[in-house]
Formats: C-alpha cells, sequence, structure tokens
C-alpha cells in the first residue's frame, strides 16, 4: 500500500500517518519527491485503504499490486540516485564506471592498475578480496590481506571501492574498507546475508544470480531495501543458458525492463555477462543504450597472468580504448561519462 500526501504536507500530518502505520504493526517507508511525499506500508494489511484515505492531508492510498514493494515504480516514480562516497553518483545523469581486476593478487599489482585506472578517469575500483569459486582449487583470494592491500589504495589514490562480501561474519570488517558492498551472482538469495546488508549504511551492488528470474532479484532487493538500507544497485551480469560460445548469456533486455518495474539504478557486467575479452567492448556500447547507468569492467595490467578470470579481462590499453569509445557513446546519449 502506498499513501501519497497532499503537495506541500505538513510535517505534523506526516507524522501522524506514520504514527497509524505503526500502531497497526506496520513498517513505514517515506519517500519524499520534489512535490509530494509518498508513504509506503510495509507488512500484513489488517486494514482496508479506507482507513487512512481519512486522515489529514492524506491525497489518496493506492495498493501495490507488484511482489516486490519498495523497489517497485508503484512507490517510487523518480529514478533513485546514489551518491558514492563523494567519488560521484549511480543513477543520475552520469554513466557510472567501476574498473580493477577480479582479484586483488598483491599490493604491487592492485596499487598499478588502481594508480593507470585513476590516470583514464575511473573513480570507483572493483577488485575481490574474498573469491566465491567453483572449484576448491582455484585462487581463493587474499582476504584479509588483500582487504589491507584495498584500504592502502583508497588512501593513495582517493579511488572508492567496491569488492564482494560473502557472509554476515564479514559485513562489518568489509565495510570498513569499501564504498560499496558487492554481492555477488551466488548469493544473490543468501537471505541472512541480504538481512545484514540492509542493516548497514554502504551503498550494495546486487548483482543477479545466473539462473534467476528479473523478479527474483528485485526480491532480494527487496529484503536489503526493508531491512532499512535504501542504496541498492541492480547489476546484470548475465545468465546461463545452452550456449557454449560465451560464458554467459548476457540479458540486453533486462536493463530496460528492470529500469521499467524499479526507481533503482542498474548497472552492466560485461565481463562476467559474455566471458569474453573481444565482446566486452561492443556489449558495453550495448548496455549503454539499453538504458545501464554504468558499467563493471574488468581490468588487469597482464591478463595473461591472472589468477582469476583472465580470459575476460581487459589489458590498460583495451580499457583506454574503451573508454574514448564509450564517450561517444555517452555525448550521443545525452550523458556524462
Amino acid at each position: 500500500m502506498v499513501i501519497v500526501m497532499t503537495a506541500g504536507a505538513s510535517l505534523k500530518s506526516i507524522s501522524g500517518v506514520i504514527k497509524k502505520i505503526n500502531e497497526l504493526g506496520l513498517k513505514p517507508h517515506v519517500s519524499k519527491g520534489k512535490e509530494r511525499t509518498i508513504i509506503g506500508v510495509i507488512g500484513r494489511l489488517t486494514v482496508e485503504p479506507e482507513y487512512f484515505e481519512g486522515l489529514p492531508e492524506v491525497e489518496k492510498v493506492i495498493l501495490i499490486l507488484s511482489p516486490f514493494k519498495l523497489a517497485s515504480r508503484e512507490i517510487k516514480q523518480e529514478n533513485t540516485v546514489i551518491r558514492i562516497n563523494g567519488k560521484g553518483e549511480v543513477g543520475g545523469n552520469h554513466i557510472t564506471i567501476m574498473a580493477g581486476p577480479c582479484a586483488v593478487e598483491s599490493q604491487e599489482q592492485i596499487l598499478e592498475t588502481a594508480l593507470a585506472l585513476k590516470e583514464l578517469g575511473v573513480k570507483i575500483i572493483r577488485g575481490g578480496a574474498y573469491k566465491p569459486r567453483t572449484s576448491p582449487y582455484a585462487f581463493q583470494g587474499l582476504e584479509d590481506k588483500g582487504l589491507e592491500y584495498l584500504e592502502e589504495v583508497k588512501r593513495v589514490t582517493g579511488l572508492a571501492v567496491v569488492t564482494e562480501v560473502l557472509s554476515v561474519e564479514d559485513v562489518e570488517k568489509v565495510s570498513r574498507v569499501a564504498d560499496i558492498l558487492q554481492v555477488g551472482a551466488r548469493n544473490m538469495q543468501n537471505y541472512p546475508l541480504l538481512k545484514a546488508l540492509g542493516k548497514t549504511d554502504r551503498p550494495v551492488l546486487l548483482k543477479r544470480g545466473m539462473m534467476s528470474t528479473l523478479e527474483e532479484l528485485l526480491m532480494s532487493a527487496e529484503y536489503i531495501l526493508s531491512n532499512g538500507n535504501p542504496r541498492v544497485i541492480l547489476c546484470e551480469r548475465g545468465i546461463r543458458t545452452f550456449e557454449k560460445y560465451t560464458r554467459n548469456t548476457f540479458d540486453i533486455s533486462a536493463i530496460p525492463m528492470l529500469k521499467k518495474l524499479s526507481h533503482l539504478p542498474v548497472i552492466a557486467d560485461p565481463s562476467h555477462g559474455t566471458g569474453v575479452r573481444d565482446l566486452i567492448i561492443p556489449v558495453s556500447k550495448a548496455a549503454l543504450v539499453a538504458g545501464a547507468d554504468g558499467l563493471i569492467v574488468e581490468v588487469h595490467p597482464d591478463p595473461l597472468s591472472a589468477l582469476s578470470d583472465g580470459f575476460q579481462s581487459l589489458d590498460l590499453k583495451d580499457f583506454a580504448r574503451m573508454m574514448e569509445e564509450l564517450k561517444s557513446v555517452s555525448s550521443i546519449l545525452g550523458r556524462k561519462l
């Protein structure tokens, strides 16, 4: 249920509606737009809409039909814009680029990459300290040491950091370093983790599961939103199909559909989405044209020697070329890179 207040509704009237919601054992979610305040009512409803329609300065009450309440366009028409610790924003007119290696491999590797990316205009570096891998024998990341190296990168370069958190126990520790907490595809439906992330003040980058529908992705976002954290970034990273020429099938239609269904920002991961280095640049362009608010791309100084996902990583030269080509695309779209 959504309660739409009249234009310029007083704080007293808004507080009165919130009080009534709390008295019913429900949870209010307040969204202040440019003209009106909208209050979402979350929980199992035991009253009819008319219960709220008679309250002062309530313009109308709307029942939300979609299963994902807080993520839906029904509760918020304007696009959500998430500011990243003074390093730009995701969801506004700017196209946000997050780039870096799949995994932090050494102090030298991550610092070299960070300095090069900063020269190319990147403000957010990605890099995994903790790596969930299909094989138990594959490189699992440097873990705590990797987190230390990311903290040093922040201090030396001033770049913001996005890195994955794997468990509830690690949320607090990773939050001390990361400006954006990433939920990987394998953890998209790790509900205890999503609830814990809902209690943080860090933006959360939520990747679509490799076999998940868009509704399942949005319901996972709902876990984070309903636990108090409104700063969720959705990520299309490809889904598993019968195709063998690519690692995953990048669902380009997911981007405009998510933008239609939800007010949350959407970014694309062409590296995992294709798993093919030569496809990263063309698919990145397609994602921006489809409406993506940004990209998260794997970049490594020497992809052939990478300990993780080198086959789908750009080297610094190719990434520089990609940034130049994306500037042309963003200009046509009327957006800034």
